[in-house]
């Protein structure tokens, strides 16, 4: 008997409604992009259990313990294979990442969360104030929002709050709220050694102010407020070697070339760090009117 047109209609909704959408979602063009953001760039130890497996600008982070791996931050959606290159570059299998965190929900930091998840298992915790945002793709931030998902949405297996802590194997990472750049943005504390010393390392999330961000805005009325308090946080914090989201931001490509020697020392200063505070302090005077 040949099947009726009903029952090949029937076949192809269902095998429609069964199939991976994944493949074929469609993103909005994030509003800014930068070729310096999916260029390659050498992976290498920082200090201690913290190596850099990021692309040129787009800082991701691999923590090594015994119990398995942490990463922090994957960059744009297309950053999955690199990362996962890098990390086996420097001898570790990529399907030991347990946990992923991210500095910020944004686009050019979590855009490959998603595909990173699926290829390892891995638990994702984010900030609370960053998960809807992570859960609907970008479409609820409170600046780049409102148009459709900028990257590919992901939900969360647990919540982060400000003063938690990320265990792993022999390892403690700090959760640290600074919201402003986004909601629920965070900069991390890690503590990790060598062979020689000991190093508290801060993985800043510096608070950029994003082009359409004013005073009073309805989708983040407190946003002046909380970039305002985050900047004083910032100067509180005390560390001893200090990275970012950007590599741009914490000037690695002049402290560290490829192939240059394990040297944490190169990342030891604060000068820099007070010099970007002030610049950022600056902005924040310049957008929301403060003397």
């Amino acid at each position: 008997m040949k099947p009726t047109k009903y029952f090949i209609t029937l076949l192809l909704a269902i095998s429609l409604l069964t199939c991976d959408f994944s493949v074929a979602q469609k993103f909005i063009q994030p509003p800014v992009m930068s070729d310096s953001w999916s260029k390659d760039y050498e992976p290498f130890r920082i200090a201690g259990n913290v190596y850099y497996v990021g692309t040129y600008d787009l800082a991701s982070y691999l923590i090594v313990t015994p119990a398995g791996n942490i990463l922090i931050n994957t960059g744009l959606g297309e950053s999955a294979p690199m990362i996962k290159t890098h990390v086996e570059k420097l001898g570790f299998k990529f399907s030991d990442i347990k946990i992923l965190l991210a500095t910020h929900a944004h686009y050019d930091h979590v855009g490959a969360m998603a595909a990173v998840k699926k290829m390892t298992g891995a638990k994702m915790l984010i900030q609370e104030r960053d998960a809807q945002v992570l859960n609907d793709g970008g479409n609820s931030d409170y600046s780049f929002g409102g148009k459709g998902a900028s990257f590919e949405p992901l939900h969360a297996d647990g919540l982060l709050h400000d003063g938690d802590t990320v265990k792993l194997g022999d390892t403690s990472v700090i959760v640290l709220h600074h919201p402003g750049h986004t909601k629920g943005a965070c900069s991390f504390l890690i503590n990790t050694k060598d062979e020689t010393r000991s190093y508290n390392v801060l993985i800043a999330n510096m608070p950029t102010i994003l082009d359409d961000t004013k005073p009073g805005m309805s989708t983040y009325p407190e946003v002046g407020s909380d970039y305002a308090a985050t900047l004083e946080k910032l100067r509180k914090v005390n560390f001893d070697l200090w990275l970012s989201s950007h590599a741009s931001q914490f000037g690695l490509h002049t402290k560290h070339k490829p192939g240059d020697r394990y040297a944490p020392e190169v990342f030891m200063e604060r000068k820099s760090y007070e010099a970007s505070l002030d610049d950022l302090k600056k902005a924040y005077n310049d957008r929301f009117g403060k003397k």
